[in-house]
């Protein structure tokens, strides 16, 4: 397969520019032959292999379409007491999730969709063990969650389902009037990308891109430090997903076929930035005083997947039809408009720890996740890494008021979810919104694009149209009288 493919790939589009996922299901028996060449397979949350999209990259940079509607940068929730709450997609990520939904007061569990029927009754177990009433199940295939969608007593749809779907849902959920939850990548093609934008803006419904690494503690302690000048004038960060992923994703039971790995066969780029991007551009008030201007990409040889197929996979084993063309490392360098510089680093196909780099430097000093260090003046002056739990007292608020949550990854996923069903509750404006879904996924196309253009800089649209002018608040928040 050449690198060309992703765009090569013919897609078929509805009346209003947007891909028809039947069609492309239709297509799929034809195009078999094909290893991996554009197609997405898997099941909503975790299922069986299964057709799902074309995913081409764009060949250019849309222009900023005309507004349709009016902006939803700094449009509060209404007020409600309790949060009703759909959820699409019961696998790894899904399966875990409800958990900390029926963890939050004031949140109801009201319906549930994976086509795996033994993943929405293990969940709907779950509903009722909580003391919930038993929510409403859709296993009827892979269009199911439509019918979900359709439901008049659903306030938020949360999507935890393979890539290929992410947009399509997050597109039925707003034109039922849901708000929606997407997890990381909200889409993975610029039209895409601003057709969420304009559906936000048209239905007043927001759209979040669930990215729960803002919510971590490091991450909350860094933004406010610098938010309170500690760093001086920002200048520079750095944010990755540089995570061993290859027997995860050889591992038929982790996720239940192919479908993350065939991405690996489409584009070369940066396929996950989300987890480095979103926390350093928080850092930055990026949408909220500054903006990602453009993206330089370079990638490294696409040999990981290859190795370790060679080493692990059995002859005849269906991977052994597919071409891999990502970079094992794509390294990607954004510009803001204050001149500021962000490094995004994108590695899951060779050895190493795990790191999201999480780093921030500017005319003060530095800090440096991975381990934890930093470096102040007026406080250090040695050249010597200071301790970081020196500065404690400066814990968002969010850790302070729950020192030891429950939940995966350290707790940030359990904030993430409080949060987003506080300011639900109480009617307040998110911590972020689709402007910043579109920035913080944006790398996915853009760095595909650079890579294949020789490293040209690729500009990054301004999905606000001009909001990022304005300062607003966004993760820094206040914490709200209950």
């Amino acid at each position: 397969m050449n690198d060309d493919a992703p765009q090569d790939l013919d897609t078929q589009t509805t009346d209003d520019g947007s891909m028809s996922r039947r069609s492309v299901l239709r297509t799929t028996a034809g195009a078999a032959g094909i290893a991996g060449a554009g197609l997405g397979f898997g099941s909503l949350g975790s299922g069986t292999a299964s057709a799902a999209e074309n995913r081409p990259a764009a060949t250019s940079v849309p222009a900023s379409p005309v507004r349709e509607g009016v902006t939803m940068a700094g449009v509060p929730f209404d007020r409600r007491s309790t949060v009703r709450v759909g959820i699409v997609g019961l696998g790894n990520r899904g399966g875990s999730m409800i958990d900390l939904f029926l963890a939050v007061t004031g949140v109801r569990v009201v319906a549930l969709c994976d086509p795996v029927k033994a993943k929405v009754e293990q969940a709907a177990a779950k509903v009722a063990a909580a003391g919930q009433p038993t929510p409403a199940v859709y296993t009827n295939g892979e269009d199911d969650y439509e019918n979900l969608c359709k439901r008049g007593d659903i306030d938020f749809v949360y999507v935890a389902t393979p890539w290929d779907f992410h947009f399509e849902m997050a597109k039925t959920a707003m034109l039922n009037g849901k708000h929606v939850g997407v997890e990381c990548p909200v889409a993975l093609r610029l039209d895409q990308l601003w057709q969420l934008v304009d559906l936000s803006e048209r239905t007043r419904r927001h759209c979040v891109q669930l990215e729960n690494c803002c919510y971590g503690r490091n991450e909350m302690r860094v933004l406010r430090m610098a938010h309170a000048g500690l760093f001086g004038d920002l200048l520079h960060g750095a944010g990755a997903y540089n995570h061993d992923l290859r027997g995860l994703m050889f591992d038929p039971d982790y996720y239940e076929g192919p479908w993350r790995r065939l991405w690996h066969t489409r584009l070369r780029g940066d396929l996950y930035p989300n987890h480095g991007f979103g926390p350093v551009a928080n850092y930055m008030d990026v949408n909220r005083g500054d903006r990602a201007v453009s993206i330089t990409s370079v990638g490294s040889p696409a040999l990981g997947l290859s190795e370790y197929r060679e080493k692990h996979m059995p002859p005849g084993d269906p991977s052994w039809k597919e071409t891999y063309i990502e970079s094992d490392r794509t390294i990607s360098l954004v510009r803001t408009a204050k001149g500021r510089v962000i490094r995004l680093e994108h590695d899951v196909s060779t050895p190493h720890p795990y790191s999201r780099i999480n780093s921030l430097g500017g005319t003060k000093g530095v800090f440096e996740d991975y381990p934890t260090r930093i470096y102040l003046e007026p406080d250090h002056g040695d050249d010597r890494w200071a301790d970081f739990s020196a500065y404690a007292d400066w814990d968002h608020w969010l850790w302070k008021e729950h020192s030891d949550p429950p939940g995966g990854h350290g707790g940030m996923d359990y904030m993430m979810v409080f949060r987003l069903m506080q300011c639900m509750r109480l009617g307040l404006v998110p911590d972020f919104d689709v402007y910043d879904a579109a920035t913080w996924t944006a790398p996915v196309p853009l760095s595909h694009l650079s890579i294949k253009a020789g490293g040209a800089p690729q500009q990054i649209p301004d999905f606000t149209r001009g909001e990022w002018k304005k300062a607003r608040s966004g993760m820094d928040s206040q914490q709200p009288a209950e």
